[in-house]
């Protein structure tokens, strides 16, 4: 007996330094940059709820992100830990050099290559639930998924969202809230707005120990009016009041929960398009069949907005490497192409970038590479869009935001530069999960 109440008071001594398991809500504006919510004021910015954070809990001042700095890649790692070299998301759209895929994207957690936050929280005994995540199609361990996916923005796609998300969650949602869910090709301020409402409709329904919720209506404002623009000012203050609606459903669902708001990535402003496929045809890399459209290809640029990854359709000839090198070496010898580094393999395996590729570019602010727009289109010409991201992490303005607060969060601290990779696994000992394959340790949060 007394060798038992030896060890049940050795225990009891134990217990407050043990980690608990607390609830998180993990939102997601993409696009948001750490100075709109740490210089608010400055910017002329009314965020209340975003700023609540820097005064409740704790912040990054600056998030260093992966490469390439481009959605899917970047929200990948938010929920493995890892690099895309290794969590296999190495851009928005698959490579698909012929078009068969029809510009379809990397929708289908299947292709991720590590366990993510969900699975990691179901196997902790959590519940877990999603609005919207990139990366999210048939994820495991979500208990209530309305995943991202969109095939051509017609009404069959809120079918095939149907078919995918879990069974019968978007009709009961659509019932609660009085209108049918936003398409998954939608990206604007109201659709980010319904969406919302959908994720406190299901707080409030399910409750789900582990929630992930993604706005996309500030990345695209940027991309077409700009960074720094009244346009994207206003519609991140539109986002703040769903920021606002998101964390009073949250807290009054776990009081105890832990909030969590990232972006995947900063922006660039933008002036110019580089065509990338002209050289490559021009050099006999790329075959165009009589409609125009490639019907063979040895070499093949996968653009990422501000970067590429050049792909060869024999990886290990040394003789096509050294002709592409030679057609690489001699765009980036032009200034006016925009071309700041043409990295080799290793160069990138360092970097934790696609390991398929031979070579990848990064682009100079102002830069970004354009879709295929024919063989006589310019090599240089005006960008489509105004703003852009996708280069090599690192500078300032590319950085992405880290801010949280709750139980446990010590209140005004500043986490100071945070690696990407960190995120996840201080996530998950949050909840009191075990996440294989995060490639940093957890961040402190306390005091």
């Amino acid at each position: 007996m007394k060798k038992a109440a030896l060890f049940l008071s050795a225990l009891a001594t134990l217990l407050p330094t043990m980690a608990s398991a607390e609830p998180v809500l993990l939102i997601s504006i993409d696009g948001l940059r750490p100075g709109d919510v740490l210089d608010a004021d400055k910017r002329g910015l009314a965020i209340p709820h975003l700023r609540r954070f820097l005064k409740d809990g704790a912040h990054a001042s600056g998030v260093t992100g992966v490469l390439p700095t481009l959605t899917y890649p970047s929200h990948t790692t938010l929920m493995t830990g890892a690099a895309p070299a290794r969590h296999g998301i190495v851009a928005n759209n698959s490579f698909d050099p012929t078009g068969i895929n029809q510009g379809g994207w990397y929708w289908y957690a299947q292709d991720v290559k590590l366990p993510m936050l969900w699975e990691a929280a179901r196997k902790a005994g959590l519940s877990t639930g999603n609005i919207h995540w990139p990366v999210s199609v048939a994820a495991k361990g979500v208990t209530w998924n309305l995943p991202q996916i969109w095939r051509t923005g017609h009404p069959d796609d809120a079918k095939l969202l149907d078919a995918l998300a879990t069974p019968g969650l978007k009709a009961e949602l659509e019932a609660r809230i009085g209108q049918p869910y936003a398409m998954g090709i939608d990206e604007s301020l109201p659709g980010d707005q319904l969406r919302g409402r959908f994720a406190t409709a299901l707080i409030a329904a399910h409750k789900p120990d582990f929630l992930t919720v993604y706005l996309t209506a500030l990345d695209h404002e940027q991309h077409e009016q700009g960074p720094d623009t009244p346009q994207a000012k206003a519609v991140l203050e539109k986002i703040d009041a769903i920021v606002g609606d998101l964390v009073a459903a949250e807290l009054k669902a776990h009081p105890d929960a832990v909030v969590a708001l990232v972006s995947d990535h900063g922006f660039e402003a933008t002036h110019s398009a580089l065509n990338l496929y002209r050289p490559f045809i021009d050099a006999g890399l790329i075959t165009l069949g009589k409609d125009g459209k490639v019907a063979s290809w040895l070499a093949m640029p996968w653009i990422s907005g501000g970067s590429a990854a050049i792909m060869l359709a024999r990886p290990d000839d040394q003789a096509l490497a050294a002709q592409v090198k030679i057609v690489l070496d001699r765009l980036a010898a032009n200034p006016a192409n925009g071309i700041a580094t043409v990295a080799d393999r290793a160069q990138v395996a360092a970097m934790g970038g696609n390991p398929q590729a031979r070579f990848t570019l990064n682009l100079k602010p102002g830069f970004v590479t354009d879709i295929y727009r024919g063989p006589t289109a310019p090599i240089v010409a005006r960008s489509a869009v105004k703003g852009m991201h996708g280069y090599f992490p690192g500078p300032a303005n590319l950085r992405s935001t880290l801010m949280l607060m709750g139980k446990g969060v010590a209140p005004g601290k500043d986490l100071g530069e945070v690696d990407m990779r960190a995120i996840a696994p201080t996530l998950a000992r949050i909840m009191g999960a075990t996440l294989t394959g995060a490639e940093q340790p957890p961040l402190d949060l306390g005091r």
